[in-house]
């Protein structure tokens, strides 16, 4: 059993807290193992009683039969489950004054859903766990949608530390596969790497592709969407906009897809979990820059499989993970710009942007980010501090660089660590 003790430990600290607990996060990153397998156990070590738990999978045939629903229907006419049948069997599962546990997976697919889980929150002996996968619909909208009764709990693909407490091997070797084929959990019992490689291709295009377009009902606009896709995938870690990307599709695809229609795609996407977002944020303006943005994805499995396992370039991979860790610690993380001013050959001030690859917050504290494959010479360490050196305040500063360097401070007080000591320990921002 793959375990998720990060996860479990905040279902642990959330229990009988009067709020409806919601676990988000994309399809197949193990949402249902987690409450369904792993939580269910935890209840009955903790002397829960099995039939003071109940479960119900709103996508099981076998559950939705007990309720008298037809999955076959429902997805042949969109109808959601029907919240008296739900309801009903609810009434009948319990039998005394006891605390009982409701966990719920994909409950957006029942109807009304707002309305039957506020309407259990009046009942002291209800404490309610949910699952979902439509992130506009539980991640954005969450806190609305259960008037202020909603406590999320955000989930993803297996973090490179979950990942090497089952892989056989060394980590760097472990590393190398992670960023390869990314952290679903399924992909790390599947035993060769043809078998991890038609998995990906075939849950990227049957089940987060055909979510999005049956959920959009993009029939007609079935090839832009893929398009768009395939050229987030391959640039992933560069700055880019609406605009940038409509005239790429005239230059490259000659179409005409406006930057619109393009920003409606994106935000499809990202309601999938299939991509996260970076803004810009200007560090002495203290402001953000509302144009262009950086993409990451949420699982490079996924990434590498729609661009065929091309382009796998190392910097830009490694730049995804560590965006991820972060994400996955609870940070905020943006892209950070900072101004200098340089002399040009005439003599002339300009301005000259240097970037700053990872802004991270949480809370009080912010720590910038430098993502660096290799610094073989002091002018490469050099060139990668550089714009951490010119930002005034005193918050932390780090560059996080492939191999095995040993975690130090330069002599400009920046830090220097390794990417198996930053991923593997999760306080290995506060060494």
């Amino acid at each position: 059993m793959i375990e998720r003790n990060f996860y479990l430990k905040q279902l642990q600290d959330r229990k009988h807290n009067t709020l409806i607990k919601v676990i988000t996060g994309m399809r197949r990153c193990g949402k249902s193992y987690l409450l369904n397998t792993i939580f269910y156990d935890d209840l009955i070590e903790s002397g829960v009683d099995c039939d003071h738990i109940i479960r119900f999978a709103f996508d099981s045939a076998e559950d939705l039969n007990k309720i008298g629903e037809d999955l076959i229907e429902l997805e042949k006419t969109g109808k959601k489950v029907d919240p008296n049948k739900f309801m009903n069997y609810i009434s009948s599962c319990l039998h005394d004054e006891g605390m009982y546990y409701l966990l719920l997976d994909e409950v957006q697919n029942l109807d009304c859903f707002e309305a039957v889980l506020n309407g259990y929150l009046r009942k002291n002996n209800l404490d309610i766990y949910v699952t979902g996968s439509n992130a506009k619909f539980l991640s954005k909208d969450v806190i609305t949608e259960f008037a202020g009764r909603g406590d999320e709990i955000k989930m993803f693909p297996l973090s490179f530390a979950e990942f090497m407490t089952c892989f056989e091997g060394e980590k760097g070797e472990g590393l190398q596969e992670y960023m390869t084929f990314g952290g679903l959990p399924l992909i790390v019992l599947l035993p060769t790497h043809e078998q991890k490689i038609a998995y990906l291709k075939n849950i990227f295009q049957e089940t987060y592709l055909s979510d999005i377009k049956k959920r959009y009902n993009l029939r007609k606009n079935n090839a832009e969407i893929e398009e768009l896709l395939n050229i987030l995938s391959s640039s992933i870690g560069s700055l880019t906009n609406p605009t940038k990307l409509s005239n790429t599709f005239k230059t490259l695809k000659n179409k005409d897809i406006s930057r619109n229609t393009i920003q409606k795609y994106i935000e499809y996407i990202k309601d999938s979990f299939l991509i996260d977002e970076a803004s810009q944020y200007d560090v002495k303006g203290k402001k953000y820059i509302n144009s262009p943005q950086k993409y990451y994805f949420s699982d490079l499995g996924l990434r590498n499989a729609r661009i065929n396992f091309r382009q796998l370039e190392q910097s830009h991979s490694m730049e995804n993970v560590i965006f991820n860790e972060l994400k996955l610690r609870g940070f905020n993380v943006d892209v950070g710009v900072v101004e200098q001013r340089i002399k040009n050959k005439s003599g002339k001030e300009q301005k000259k942007r240097l970037e700053i690859d990872f802004i991270a917050n949480k809370g009080f504290n912010r720590y910038y980010i430098q993502s660096a494959l290799a610094m073989p010479t002091t002018q490469k360490e050099e060139q990668e501090q550089l714009s951490l050196t010119k930002i005034n305040d005193n918050f932390k500063k780090i560059i996080i660089t492939g191999g095995f360097v040993p975690m130090h401070y330069n002599e400009n007080g920046i830090f220097i660590i390794n990417i198996y000591d930053f991923l593997l320990n999760p306080n290995s921002l506060n060494f």
